[in-house]
Parts: C-alpha cells; structure tokens; sequence
C-alpha cells in the first residue's frame, strides 16, 4: 500500500467540521472498545470509486471480520462501515469511517451519544489536490482554458500579447495549512511560486513562505495573485471569504475553493466577478452541489467548474484502505485510532 502522508499541521481549522475539531474530541487518545467482525463497505462510496475495489483491498485484515459491499438495507449487519454519505442507521454501529477528510454531514453529538467512533480520511489528499490546484493556475496564466473553449467552437485565437504569463514569482496565499494547504504549497513552490497562508495563529509552518494570523487574512490575499481556499467547514469558516475580502484582493487575482464551498460567500464571488473586482474563479465546491443549471458561474469567461473531483485518484481506494488497516491493527493492540474525529 502506498504510505500516508502525515498531516504537518495540527490546525484546527485544517481538520474539522461545524461542531468539533478532530483533534478536541476527549476520547481521540483512548483506545476504542470494539469487536469487529463485520465492516461493510457502503454503497455510498461509488460516488468516488466502485465500492467492490475497496472491499478487495480489505479483503486481508488483521482480522477474522467479514468484509463486504453493503446497501442501506445491510447496514443493521455490521458494526463497522467505511462510507461517503451519512445514514441515520449508522448510529447503530461502533465505528464509521468517513473516505473524505470533511465531515460536517456527520452528526457528532448524535454520535457521541450513542458511542460511535467516527475516524476521517485526512492526509491521504494534499498531493491530489495540490496537483488540482496547480492545474487551475496553469490554466489561468497559460490560458489553457479559453484555448479549450476556443476549440469547442472551432476558433484559432490567439491571446493579446500582455494575457499569457509564467506563475514563477507570482503568490499564491493558501487559506488552510493543513493536508490540503500544505500539498497545495508543496505543489507550487515546485513552480517558483511564493506561497504564504492563513491559519489560526501566525505561527510558522514548511512550505510557506510567510504565515498570517486568520484576523489578519485581509492583509495576507491583498498581495497575493491567487487567493487558494483549503478550509472545512466551521463554524468559524463559513462565508469566511465574503464581501470584505474580495474587495480587499486584487483586481487581478484568481479564488480557487477546493475546501468546502459554503466557505466563501457565492453570492458576493458572483457579485465580484461580474464587476470585474476580481479576474477569476476556479471552483471545485459549491454551497449548493451539484452546481444549479441556472447559476451564473457556469456561463462566466474566467471561471472554471469542476464537480468536486479535485482529490480524485486511481489510488483514492488504496489509500482510504491504508487508514482502515492501520485502525483495525490498532483496535488488535488496544491503540488510539488515528484520524479519530468523535
């Protein structure tokens, strides 16, 4: 199995959800109490990758436990389920496995209540994400995507002579320092580009340039040609880049969300990028997914639109497998989970 990156930066903005942090839970650092012996793999999953691949990976657990591809209707079988989506069954279970590091669907008090551990996908993504996020810039300072639409209608269009660019010596400021953010930062500093981020405190981190206290972010995107949101969704961060900061960027800076998209204000981008106060978008979340046919970002010259695939990968199944094995051996050894969440 390919190794798990490791998260470099314990920020709890970079790993939660609306109601905790994964790092704050009181029982992240006790071992749980569990006897598996039937994990299914929901269906749920096939959004991403087909769920039978996975189940294959974990065919060879450290433990007698079956494994199998589970429906809604199996889920009162298991006591453990690896998933994307939420069902209220689950609040039957002993353990949850989420494949995406996000897990604002998942309620934690409920799960609390009933004693569900819920364990998350984080810093399995940073290199999918950071190559994502390159793309978009790419894109924007080669102008690859308006050769692409070009193309659709059969024109040879050449750009103005002052369109085109090179991102070396261009910032980027990243939103989020976390898995995410720092693949992200891993990713462009290959292409000379100077990083810098936002986090809660100022503290530094490897890989940026420069760190920037969130109460002073309007400073940190002022300078920056690409504003990059990697953040969850808190409490704190939703609609966390709003009016103000749009005003606050650049007249030729670029946003790109590929954390989650409720934390920027999508009628305030709609509004900033009509009145040309920012040059662009590319966006890969959305407050509303999928993405409303009538939402004017699909029509807009300088915004790409992706579907919330940006940490998609062949390997995306391997790597979730390589966390669940490392819980199930650590549940044999009476060892803490880790990516425990709740």
């Amino acid at each position: 199995m390919p190794t798990r990156e490791s998260d470099p930066d314990p920020d709890p903005n970079s790993n939660s959800n609306s109601n905790s942090s994964a790092n704050a839970d009181t029982n992240a650092d006790a071992a749980p109490s569990i006897d598996l012996d039937h994990l299914g793999v929901h269906t749920s999953v096939s959004a991403v990758f087909p769920p039978a691949e996975l189940a294959t990976e974990l065919a060879d657990l450290p433990t007698s436990a079956t494994v199998d591809v589970i429906g809604d209707d199996q889920i009162a079988d298991c006591n453990a389920v690896v998933t994307l989506d939420h069902r209220e069954a689950f609040l039957d279970l002993d353990w949850v496995h989420s494949i995406q590091a996000g897990v604002d669907r998942f309620p934690f008090d409920e799960f609390r209540a009933n004693d569900v551990v819920l364990t998350n996908s984080t810093g399995i993504h940073g290199r999918s994400i950071g190559e994502t996020v390159a793309g978009y810039l790419l894109s924007f300072a080669r102008r690859l995507h308006a050769y692409v639409a070009a193309q659709q209608d059969r024109r040879w269009e050449q750009p103005e002579w002052d369109e085109a660019v090179t991102l070396s010596g261009k910032t980027a400021c990243v939103l989020g320092t976390g898995t995410l953010g720092s693949g992200v930062a891993d990713v462009l500093g290959a292409l000379d580009v100077r990083v810098t981020g936002v986090r809660r405190s100022a503290d530094p981190v490897p890989g940026f340039e420069e760190v920037y206290a969130t109460e002073d972010r309007r400073d940190a995107i002022a300078d920056a040609e690409f504003v990059i949101v990697t953040l969850p969704l808190t409490d704190d961060t939703h609609h966390l880049v709003d009016a103000d900061a749009f005003d606050a960027m650049r007249e030729d800076a670029y946003l790109v969300n590929v954390g989650r998209g409720p934390v920027v204000d999508e009628d305030a981008l709609i509004d900033a990028l009509g009145s040309n106060s920012i040059a662009g978008a590319a966006l890969d979340v959305f407050e509303t997914e999928p993405l409303p046919e009538n939402s004017p970002l699909w029509g807009m010259d300088e915004v790409i639109v992706t579907p919330h695939c940006g940490a998609f990968t062949v390997d995306y199944f391997r790597d979730v497998a390589e966390l669940v094995f490392e819980n199930v051996e650590r549940l044999a050894d009476d060892e803490p989970f880790v990516n425990r969440v709740v």
